[in-house]
């Protein structure tokens, strides 16, 4: 999850929520103004919504080859619990 920037300067930063025992029950995105005191530690890593959309399509289009490396891998462990049948 990104820190996102929005156009009016709010942050959107991402909070997880976990049990004790740290388990994960659940994220979601915390909203800070610019005169919020924890802001200025945010702001140095956010990214504006254009950017993300940008590199959520660049990984998306650049992932074929990782994609079809998976798919390979994944048919041979299947094919090799096949013959261990």
């Amino acid at each position: 999850m990104y820190v996102i920037r929005l156009a009016d300067g709010t942050l959107r930063v991402p909070q997880s929520v976990t049990s004790e025992d740290g388990r994960l029950i659940g994220n979601a995105y915390v909203e800070l103004s610019p005169d919020d005191p924890d802001y200025d530690k945010w702001v140095g890593e956010s990214v504006t919504e254009d950017e993300l959309a940008e590199r959520q399509k660049r990984w998306a289009a650049e992932n074929d080859e990782l994609e079809r490396e998976f798919q390979e891998y994944k048919a041979q462990k299947e094919a090799q619990r096949e013959s261990e049948r």
